[in-house]
Formats: structure tokens, C-alpha cells, sequence
């Protein structure tokens, strides 16, 4: 029943309200509803090295997870898009497996089949080729570094794209891609930790450093904790995030006691010091907040992080509608203490058409989610505009909405732009050609090569 003023308009102007909000309760979804599963114990999940050992990379292993609960045209789905489109061996790891279609009780063969295809979680990190579009899989203009970030690299493992902050990559890999990042190529050889720490020392305008691993989780414990303990006695550093999707895909690693009594001890030294430090983590869709996710994060808090905030990618078809963002967030503020501060659109990367959302739909979701959540749990959507930075979707120069091109201009210098005349350039982002009119569309196949058919 409504009550309030809200509620009291609403019933009198006969109006149903877009969102009724409700606390939804989390509950750990059972791993035992896999036959391959069924023998785990709970000391067994909570473990980080279980974990990681029963991550599952390729059909076989999923074949022995979920027995008959998928049919052989799913692996062959799956199969064409590796073939296909490229996809990468991702290890998916039990925690994040266990959070696809959370409420499917196991039954006759098959069981699994419907709900595994519909689910959010699984439509991006288990993509298989019938989710692609079929005549513009990929933009015409798509790169696979569209940010232009090894273009902005000044030495290895720290990319300097903004004027007072910089991305520090400790690894030259990630075990954690999705198809929706801009950083699936190998980025060269392990980081040279001394030669990040004295570019670090000699540009004293930075204040702000992003570390990633690139998931920091692939980072042994002892060689991050040291990092970031000589990063803390650089005197102008101000701001440190620490980035990991892990927090999400696998809390178990930093839920771990050794690692939440350090960070403990690194976060005491940043506060005597004056240095806000922060987890960056990633979640798309409310289910995958568990009470696992919820535990981890709460302690990160108590270990003495001043954040953890969510910076998720809008993604067609996963979360493009106020009820699946609301439901998101108030998941994140609610139970697990995380700050919703950000969704990206996708990056005009290879393959992602499917994925991408137009900046006119952001628009429009950004208006939407406005009222309902507290001013600082309203989360920001931005596009990340190549060789600009992040701007809110409403933000642009001009919008041509027939062909779907956004112009920006930039408000500062980054060392890939140093004259005079560079912040007056506009820089452009493109919507899925899908989602133009047949004007739109007509125009990029004149302009541009036929796509090639997915």
C-alpha cells in the first residue's frame, strides 16, 4: 500500500508509479543445485584457492559443472563465438557462475536452458555468438584501443591520460576480462615497479593514481601491500583507488583475514598521512550482490577504506532500464555499504555492438534513476570520450541523432595533447548503428565498408 505524499498523488491521479522501491533480501544462491558442485562444502566455497583451482575456462570443465542442465546447441553457440569473434579463455570462477539464473530449480534434462540465455550476468561474461548482431557486429569505426591509452603510456604499466591522475597497471595480463574492456591485448612485459614510483615522484601535479592489476587480485598480496606502501610516502599523491572486479567475482580474496589486517595497517598509514583511499569494483546486475559480496565489502570498510564504489558499464539487454539500475543500487547501498558512482557506456571496441546503449537511451536512464535514490548514491553516466576523458552523457557539444555522432571538447591537456588549440577540437563517440533510423543506418553503409556479417 502507498503512503505518503508520493503515494497519495499517486493513487489519486490513477497513476502507477514507474519504481516502487523494496528492500530485497540476499541470500548466497545454492551451488549444490550443480551436479559437479554437490560435495562442496562452505569451508570449501569461502576459500580463495578453491576458488580459483574450480574456475571454469572452457566447455568441458562447464560440461562437468551443470551435467545435462544445457543442451549441445549451447556449446556450440558458444564455440562459434570463440571461433568467430575471438573470445578469449576467461576463467570464470564458482562465485561468479553461481550468481546466473540464481532462482532455476535443477529438473529434467535441459533444466538450465532457457534461463541460462536469458540471465544478465551470464549475456556478459559467458557471451555466446547468437547474442551478437547479425549485420553490425562490430562499429565501423571500432579499435581495439579506442582511448588511445598506449598512445598515452609513458612508461610501462602507467598510462597518463588526464591532467592530475594516472592509471598504474601492475601486471602485463588480466584473468578477469570482459568482453566489454578496452584491455584484452597483452600490455608487455611485468611492470617495473621503480620506474612507475620515480615517474610518479617527478610530476608533482599528480595527485590522483588509480592502481589495477589489471585486476589487483592477480597481484600477490606481499608485492602489492609494498606498493602501495612506497606509494603512500609520495608526498603530493592525494587520492589512491584501488581496482578490482574481484570484490564482486571473487570476494573470498579480499575477504581474506591476512589481507583485510594488512589493508588495515596501509589504510591506517594513509589516514595519518591525509591520503583518501578507496576500492573501485564492478558490478552490472543486482544478483550478483550475495551475502558473500555483502561480507567482503563491509569489511574493507571496517579495515579502514574511506570508499568502495561501483563503476559499472551501461550494457544493452543486462541493465538499460531504471528498474534493473534501481535495483542495483539500492542492492549496493543497502546491504553491501558500496557508493554507486559511475556507469560507463561501452567502449567502441570490436564485438560490443550488442552491448552498446545510444547516448540518447543514457540520457534518457540518467533522467529516469533521478529522485529515488540518495543524491550520494545516484550514480553518474558518463562516456568515456576517446582522447577527452569521462563526461556526463548530457555534457556533449551537439548531437547528431540520424547518424548517431556525438561531439565533445575537452576542458584540459593530457601529455598526448600539448597545443595550443586543444581544447577547442571536438572528439566524437558513435551510437550502435542498430539503434539509428533507416536514414542513419543507410548513411554509415555509403560512407563505410559493408560490415561483416556475425
Amino acid at each position: 500500500m502507498e503512503t505518503g505524499l508520493a503515494g497519495s498523488a499517486a493513487a489519486a491521479s490513477g497513476q502507477e508509479e514507474p519504481y516502487r522501491y523494496r528492500r530485497r533480501e540476499l541470500r548466497e544462491p545454492d551451488w549444490r543445485r550443480f551436479p559437479g558442485w554437490r560435495e562442496v562444502t562452505p569451508a570449501q566455497w569461502r576459500a580463495a584457492r578453491w576458488q580459483r583451482a574450480h574456475s571454469v575456462r572452457n566447455a568441458r570443465q562447464l560440461r562437468a559443472l551443470v551435467g545435462d542442465a544445457l543442451p549441445d546447441g549451447f556449446y556450440r553457440d558458444w564455440a562459434d563465438d570463440r571461433k568467430h569473434r575471438g573470445t578469449w579463455d576467461t576463467p570464470l570462477s564458482p562465485q561468479q557462475l553461481n550468481t546466473v539464473a540464481p532462482e532455476v530449480e535443477p529438473g529434467a534434462a535441459g533444466w538450465l536452458t532457457d534461463a541460462f540465455y536469458a540471465d544478465p550476468v551470464r549475456r556478459y561474461i559467458l557471451p555466446v555468438r547468437s547474442d551478437r548482431l547479425r549485420q553490425w557486429p562490430s562499429h565501423p569505426l571500432a579499435s581495439r584501443d579506442p582511448l588511445h591509452e598506449q598512445d598515452q603510456r609513458v612508461v610501462e604499466g602507467l598510462t597518463h591520460r588526464f591532467a592530475a591522475k594516472v592509471l598504474v597497471e601492475l601486471l602485463s595480463t588480466c584473468s578477469r576480462h570482459n568482453g566489454h574492456c578496452t584491455r584484452t591485448d597483452p600490455m608487455g612485459t611485468c611492470t617495473a615497479h621503480e620506474h612507475i614510483l620515480a615517474y610518479l615522484r617527478a610530476h608533482r601535479r599528480i595527485r590522483d593514481v588509480v592502481v589495477a592489476g589489471s585486476d589487483l587480485a592477480d597481484v600477490p598480496w606481499p608485492r602489492l601491500s609494498r606498493f602501495l606502501t612506497r606509494l603512500l610516502e609520495i608526498e603530493h599523491i592525494r587520492d589512491i583507488g584501488l581496482a578490482s572486479r574481484a570484490v564482486i567475482s571473487l570476494p573470498q580474496q579480499w575477504g581474506a583475514p591476512a589481507v583485510l589486517a594488512d589493508l588495515a595497517r596501509i589504510a591506517g598509514l594513509a589516514r595519518r598521512r591525509g591520503v583518501r583511499l578507496a576500492m573501485h569494483t564492478r558490478a552490472n546486475a543486482a544478483q550478483q550482490i550475495t551475502p558473500m559480496v555483502a561480507e567482503t565489502t563491509r569489511g574493507l570498510l571496517a579495515a579502514g577504506l574511506r570508499d568502495v564504489r561501483n563503476q559499472g558499464v551501461l550494457l544493452r539487454g543486462i541493465n538499460d532500464s531504471r528498474a534493473g539500475l534501481l535495483e542495483l543500487c539500492f542492492t549496493l547501498c543497502d546491504h553491501a555499504m558500496v557508493q554507486p558512482s559511475q556507469f560507463y557506456l561501452c567502449d567502441l571496441i570490436p564485438g560490443v555492438e550488442h552491448w552498446r546503449v545510444p547516448v540518447s537511451r543514457a540520457q534518457e536512464l540518467q533522467r529516469q534513476i533521478l529522485g529515488y535514490l540518495p543524491r550520494f548514491a545516484t550514480p553518474q553516466i558518463v562516456c568515456d570520450v576517446p582522447l577527452l576523458g569521462k563526461r556526463g552523457v548530457e555534457r556533449y557539444e551537439d548531437y547528431d541523432r540520424e547518424r548517431g555522432i556525438t561531439r565533445w571538447t575537452r576542458t584540459h591537456r593530457t601529455p598526448l595533447q600539448r597545443d595550443e588549440g586543444a581544447e577547442d577540437r571536438g572528439h566524437r563517440y558513435y551510437d550502435p548503428i542498430d539503434s539509428l533510423p533507416e536514414s542513419g543506418r543507410q548513411w554509415w553503409l555509403d560512407h563505410h565498408p559493408r560490415p561483416t556479417s556475425a
